[in-house]
């Protein structure tokens, strides 16, 4: 049986036991019910209340017609003494409506901006204000944003405090100020912001890694990047050297394409679909810029294979060898899970290995070649010693014979890439 039927069902029993005008008590509406002529704010008789249904049936005092309204439309029944001092408290936004202008503006449980999330509000969509309440000031930067806590009330039924920023009250009995027209410039500003906040943002240097196939792993992270707050409505941005995250009222345009997280020293410039800027200004008035892209790619995937690449370079070397001798620098053994053992390289210490090492420890490739070193050289090994807190970088070539290795020393390196020798490399060759 539909909601409708119930309520029709629960007047025919009104009708045939002839109790039509016994009264519960009255009721302020809180939405206003244009099919019966009725508008937000005026008390009315309530005569049945179902919890089956979750409705009232009511009616006028100036017509005989009763009909059926959901529960949240009206007050809870009183005497009507009591019901016209219930009234006053909606009497300064009598009917008030509120077109919402942020898609996702949150309703929350209490008027402060940090409370719990009860309703997240459509962009155009259509509340009732009920009456203003005093609550935490919303902060833009330093300064306190104009606007006030409303309690409101949607269409379904959710009640709840909403900041009256990204609001446009307007009074139901003008039709024309219900409807507004966007023009079609701001139209595309909207998809645009939409689809950014849609988008998980990435540091513009993974891009350039991702093409030139030279991944950084010790900066390569999902962590890194800027997160929207689409569904917390908190705006994130974690780099190396920076982290901050600030919950926001909304997102404010303040530009072409260019958009302010109401409440916080952030702001966003959508350059293109793939590619935004962030500044963030800090305690002291500096900004500082963050440009940043998105990833066709799964972040964990380009790491994994990036690690593999890594596993392979060691495991050719652990192949060829796994056991190399130098008469001057001592005996080099790849001993399996990216592990080595050195031993006698007495006369590389302290120039190029410290005296405090012991002879053994992991290798790891960080680094990677520039193009113009790549033609005489396999890439850059770094040994990782225990008792010691630096790795020692060295050019590597495999050649027929051995395994011949330089020193790093003041080479030129920049973003992981080494892209010169040292001006007086020591040359070691290990013979198999």
């Amino acid at each position: 049986m539909s909601k409708r039927t119930i309520g029709l069902f629960f007047i025919l029993i009104l009708l045939v036991t002839g109790c039509s005008n016994r009264k519960l008590g009255y009721g302020v509406l809180l939405w206003s019910d244009r099919e019966h002529g009725l508008l937000d704010g005026e008390i009315v008789p309530v005569y049945v209340k179902s919890n089956i249904s979750n409705s009232y049936i009511i009616g006028t005092d100036s017509s005989k017609e009763k009909f059926e309204v959901p529960l949240w439309q009206l007050t809870e029944p009183e005497s009507k003494r009591k019901v016209v001092k219930t009234a006053e408290k909606f009497l300064d936004y009598q009917h008030q409506y509120a077109r919402v202008v942020l898609d996702g503006l949150p309703i929350r449980e209490e008027p402060v901006n940090l409370s719990k999330q009860v309703y997240r509000l459509r962009k155009d969509e259509v509340i009732k204000v009920l009456y203003k309440g005093k609550g935490s000031d919303v902060m833009s930067g330093s300064s306190k944003m104009e606007g006030d806590w409303l309690r409101v009330l949607t269409s379904d039924g959710t009640q709840g405090w909403c900041f009256s920023y990204n609001l446009r009250l307007f009074d139901i009995r003008d039709s024309q100020q219900q409807e507004q027209n966007v023009e079609k410039e701001e139209e595309v500003i909207d998809e645009a912001l939409e689809s950014a906040l849609l988008k998980k943002w990435y540091p513009e240097s993974y891009a350039s890694m991702i093409d030139s196939n030279r991944i950084d792993l010790s900066f390569f992270e999902r962590r890194y990047g800027f997160d929207t707050g689409k569904e917390s409505n908190t705006v994130t941005l974690k780099l190396p050297g920076i982290t901050v995250s600030f919950p926001f009222a909304g997102i404010e345009s303040i530009g072409t394409k260019q958009y302010k997280f109401v409440g916080t020293p952030i702001e966003m410039t959508i350059k293109s679909e793939n590619y935004i800027v962030v500044s963030y200004t800090d305690e002291k008035g500096k900004p500082t810029f963050y440009n940043l892209v998105t990833i066709s790619s799964e972040i964990e995937e380009i790491i994994s294979e990036e690690v593999g690449r890594r596993e392979q370079l060691y495991a050719q070397l652990e192949a060829f060898g796994p056991s190399f001798s130098s008469s001057n620098y001592g005996d080099l053994t790849f001993t399996g899970s990216n592990s080595f053992t050195w031993s006698g390289f007495k006369q590389l210490q302290p120039s190029v290995i410290p005296n405090s090492v012991l002879g053994r420890g992991i290798i790891s490739f960080d680094l990677f070649l520039s193009k113009s070193l790549q033609m005489n050289y396999d890439g850059v090994i770094c040994f990782n010693f225990e008792n010691s807190t630096k790795g020692i970088n060295f050019l590597y070539k495999i050649e027929e014979n051995g395994l011949r290795l330089e020193t790093t020393e003041g080479s030129t390196i920049r973003n992981g890439i080494l892209s010169s020798r040292s001006s007086s490399p020591v040359v070691i060759f290990f013979g198999k």
